[in-house]
């Protein structure tokens, strides 16, 4: 790739009359090359939907397996970017530079979150053989560092093959308020629809885009890549959703594991002496929480259920648009029901801020309760307790993060393509891995593993096409051997075996390490033992070792080397490229919008000023000035009912605010507030504000704590406005400035660029919060 250029195949003579044109061909894909549509859920177990078992009612998952197969030995890497990039290039995630979040990159080759043209994406491949492309919902694989709109663009969707693209960057979002793009253009939400959701807009946009592309070339085949923000906290959805489960969580989380190992019998999903793993002594019982902490629970649950069916349907609105459009028999449709398994991040108790519990403060149980009635809507970014992710896994051990157990591996699998696929309702019990996706894309295409792609030599794909199981049930699976690692959690799949060691700190804890050298290895026989509930490493010593000797084989082979479980310290930003290091003085001019707060001056825990020149009309002026987050937290400096404010939203808890004494007079003017905390570089210090008109004072007052990390997983900063939520609670967004900036500015200069961002313990639970 690229394909030649077709040949000249007619006559040049001297002049037209005597030469014969050539007919000018129209591209064609491979003769055969079906629609595809790669649907890609997030932060969902295996026993999380009905389909496979659990209590979430997911329809459309339903139909398809019906109409095509379901697998039940199907994995991915137990983490969200790698996941992502394993699929979409067909290599294991460390090849591709992705061992774990960009967030915590470091100088390592498997861990540098740089994906390398040697290892294109499944995209580029189908869209140099006439494939059109698209990509609809989140993108988590574009380094931190090329997320503003100086680019480069080589690692967005359209810089990896996709034609078109709509969605956010990074690990969450708000599902009400979401930071969107359009290709690289960043894109508002509309602010006069409170009923807007990004799921329903995303599939919205999806069908829109195979219409158009069906009217203009109805013989071109698509390749659809649809990954919402579901079921990724914050669990949002319209309260209706959430209702359909009022009570049905009662019997708490305990049993919900037993009932969904009992569906999975049922279903035929697994063997029937397949044994349900115990909960860790670290997870409280069900029976241990008191009247008020299971009402909070159940809730939480409630919305999460919701949130999950919400999305299937608005996957079964594009599967039945397809249908309409007669494009059904001869649609591919691969739904991976999650990309690792269920996110324990929302905390033992839960959480209304995931991006506070990530550092560490946690929420409590009353406060939450408080407000129970808005939980899934716009105002909170929930999150529920750790017992309800471990039911989500059943019957497996553990869940996201951790690798070395399927809990965190294993996912629901469904393929349907009524054209080629016959078994309807079968089950396929391969052992297969997200690697394999890609391969067996290129072959239903009928497009050969290409050495070259636009002039950069390939990096063979390591995974294997999954293709040989749609007509043969009983075929002999073709994965032999497979490594999984995330964050010094790892194992080893070889021949039906299976060796994994959990590794340090717990999912849930956001601080702590351990010795490689005291890792205690376990060892599974899993075509006997479907769980991993029979530990045989006591017994079999000699296989336990020559597994952990082929771990070390594959471990070489793939980047997964050297194994790194550090926390705080892999969050230092100096490990990673920075457009702002050594920084401390910005100008911005007006206009600038949705810079990612990671580009954008760090103003936590260091004394800063912000400063506007403006010029207010005769009849006075309103808006925001500068801001920087969104509902969740932030600041913002902005001027309403003709006085200037800065304010300090600190979870949606409490807004501090400071207002000026007096008016703000039409004119030429620098406007500014001072900041000086209390302590530089103190985790959440609080501080004094003054307001100047010019260097004339004009108010003064006080803050006690601040956020001390990320305000928000990807809301942004902004001059003249402020996009997507608004910060303050006594505007709406985007409050756009009625007067003229000329120009921002922030000064950070008493700080260095290294005291600004290095507080790595900080960075680095927040770098978990949003994966």
């Amino acid at each position: 790739m690229p394909l030649p250029t077709p040949g000249f195949h007619g006559h040049i003579g001297n002049t037209y009359a005597d030469s014969e044109a050539d007919n000018i061909s129209l591209p064609t894909p491979p003769k055969g090359a079906p629609n595809i549509l790669v649907i890609l859920l997030d932060d969902v177990g295996f026993g999380q939907t009905s389909t496979f078992g659990g209590p979430a009612n997911t329809p459309t998952l339903q139909k398809l397996a019906d109409e095509g197969l379901r697998y039940n030995r199907f994995h991915t890497t137990a983490l969200c970017t790698p996941s992502r990039s394993a699929l979409l290039s067909g290599r294991n995630h460390h090849s591709v530079h992705n061992g774990v979040i960009s967030e915590m990159a470091t100088g390592f080759p498997g861990y540098d979150a740089l994906w390398p043209k040697e290892s294109a994406c499944v995209a580029e491949i189908l869209k140099g053989h006439y494939y059109s492309t698209a990509a609809f919902g989140k993108w988590h694989n574009t380094p931190d560092h090329e997320l503003s709109a100086a680019g480069p663009f080589d690692r967005w969707p359209v810089g990896k093959g996709f034609d078109y693209w709509y969605g956010f960057q990074g690990g969450e979002s708000s599902q009400w308020h979401t930071p969107l793009f359009e290709d690289t253009a960043p894109v508002e939400p509309p602010h006069d629809n409170p009923k807007w959701h990004f799921s329903e807009a995303i599939t919205d946009k999806a069908i829109g885009w195979i219409g158009q592309q069906k009217a203009a070339a109805p013989e071109i085949p698509f390749f659809i890549y649809f990954a919402p923000g579901a079921c990724h906290a914050p669990h949002h959805v319209h309260k209706e959703w959430a209702d359909k489960y009022k009570g049905k969580f009662s019997h708490g989380w305990d049993r919900q594991r037993e009932i969904a190992l009992e569906n999975q019998k049922k279903l035929g999903l697994v063997p029937e002496n397949t044994k349900l793993t115990p909960r860790p002594d670290s997870i409280p019982s069900w029976d241990s929480c008191s009247a008020d902490e299971k009402r909070l629970y159940e809730r939480l649950q409630e919305v999460f259920a919701g949130f999950l069916e919400h999305i299937d349907a608005q996957i079964g609105r594009l599967v039945d648009s397809i249908e309409k459009m007669g494009l059904r028999d001869d649609t591919m449709i691969i739904y991976i029901v999650g990309d690792n398994g269920p996110s324990a991040e929302g905390s033992l108790n839960g959480t209304l801020n995931n991006m506070k519990t990530q550092l560490g403060l946690k929420d409590d149980v009353q406060s939450m309760l408080r407000h129970i009635d808005e939980i899934g809507g716009p105002l909170h970014e929930n999150h529920y307790p750790v017992g309800w992710c471990w039911a989500g896994s059943s019957p497996f051990q553990w869940m996201k993060q951790v690798a070395s157990h399927f809990g965190g591996t294993r996912n629901g699998l469904v393929i349907s393509w009524p054209k080629r696929i016959s078994d309807h309702g079968g089950i396929r019990s391969q052992f297969h891995h997200i690697i394999d996706i890609a391969p067996t894309i290129l072959e239903v295409a009928g497009i050969p593993e290409p050495g070259e792609v636009n002039g950069v030599l390939q990096k063979p794909i390591e995974g294997i096409s999954m293709a040989y199981t749609f007509t043969d049930k009983e075929a002999k699976g073709k994965r032999i051997t497979q490594y999984f690692e995330m964050l010094g959690n790892r194992a080893i799949y070889h021949e039906g075996w299976v060796a994994g060691c959990l590794h340090g700190r717990l999912p849930w804890e956001t601080a702590g390490g351990a010795s490689f050298d005291k890792d205690i290895w376990e060892l599974y026989n899993i075509e006997e033992d479907f769980s991993q509930a029979n530990d045989l490493a006591d017994k079999e010593p000699k296989k336990l070792r020559e597994m952990q000797d082929r771990f070390m084989k594959e471990a070489e082979k793939y980047n997964v080397l050297p194994l790194d479980d550090r926390f705080a310290q892999r969050a230092d930003p100096s490990l990673r490229p920075s457009h702002l290091r050594g920084k401390t003085k910005f100008v911005y001019p007006a206009g600038t919008i949705r810079i990612g707060e990671r580009s954008s001056p760090n103003t936590k825990n260091v004394h800063h000023t912000l400063a506007a020149e403006v010029e207010i009309p005769e009849t006075g002026a309103e808006g925001v000035i500068v801001c920087c987050g969104g509902l969740s937290g932030g600041f913002t400096l902005f001027i309403k009912d003709d006085k200037l404010h800065w304010e300090h939203n600190y979870y949606n808890e409490i807004h501090y605010r400071v207002s000026s004494t007096e008016k703000i007079p039409p004119g030429h003017h620098i406007l500014s507030a001072e900041i000086k905390v209390d302590k530089q570089g103190k985790f959440g210090t609080g501080g004094n504000v003054i307001l100047r008109l010019g260097e004339k004072e004009i108010g003064e007052g006080r803050f006690e704590q601040q956020i001390a990390g990320f305000f928000t997983a990807n809301e942004s900063f902004d001059v003249g406005c402020d996009t997507c939520s608004p910060v303050s609670d006594i505007y709406e967004s985007p409050f756009a400035f009625t007067g003229e900036i000329i120009k921002v500015m922030v000064d950070v200069s008493e700080a260095t660029f290294e005291d600004l961002a290095a507080q790595h313990e900080i960075r680095a639970r927040l770098a978990m919060a949003i994966q």
